[in-house]
């Protein structure tokens, strides 16, 4: 008898646990199917919050907060030229979740997660270089710069981190390293992997819209 009632214990909490998964891996494709469209600051701050939401329900799972922290790194770029002022909060949260998300993930194993928390990374101090490039450039400009590179020895064929030195190549001014032709020559393989990636799913697939903003300028 109490061989049963161990038996039926463990089947029910099998349960619970398959139906709670089922429920983060819903909630987290209906979420990525609105990131995946996204484009202005309101969009990104009401991802942020449910992605934020999700990460403080599912505190064992690192793509809740790396998700959190893209969306508020993502403003902080979005931001740069009509509300610079209002960057550093944005930054300061995607701070704090990609730092959570840090802890979430074997750092010694998973490298291609690895290159996608740099990422961020890079792009959270690229947004403060934006509040004011001249006071903050010289500040956290190396620290973008340093973080990219991180990012692409953990995984050379990232593509977001392709794509964000495609970027750096494209915005810097040619007297400072800015290269087009590279930047051009970057961002287009950046999108032919991009292009090679799961459209569905939960892991990181990015990129694909922003690429092809630059490349539209680049013609």
């Amino acid at each position: 008898m109490k061989r049963i009632f161990l038996l039926i214990t463990a089947i029910m909490l099998l349960c619970l646990t398959v139906h709670a998964q089922d429920v983060y891996t819903q909630q987290m494709q209906t979420a990525l199917a609105k990131l995946d469209n996204a484009k202005t600051v309101k969009d990104y701050q009401l991802l942020a919050g449910i992605f934020s939401r999700m990460a403080d329900a599912q505190k064992d799972k690192w793509l809740p907060y790396y998700y959190a922290a893209f969306c508020n790194a993502k403003i902080g770029w979005l931001k740069q030229n009509d509300d610079p002022d209002n960057i550093e909060p944005f930054a300061s949260k995607a701070a704090d979740e990609i730092k959570k998300a840090g802890t979430l993930i074997d750092t010694a194993k998973q490298k291609k997660e690895l290159s996608e928390l740099y990422c961020i990374h890079m792009m959270l101090n690229q947004a403060r270089v934006f509040i004011n490039p001249q006071t903050y450039g010289r500040q956290y400009g190396p620290a973008a710069f340093n973080y990219l590179q991180l990012a692409k020895q953990a995984d050379p064929d990232n593509p977001r981190m392709l794509y964000l030195l495609g970027w750096q190549k494209f915005a810097t001014p040619k007297m400072w390293g800015g290269d087009k032709a590279l930047a051009k020559q970057l961002l287009t393989n950046a999108k032919q992997k991009l292009a090679g990636e799961p459209s569905q799913g939960l892991d990181p697939h990015w990129g694909k819209m922003e690429v092809e903003e630059i490349l539209g300028q680049l013609k």
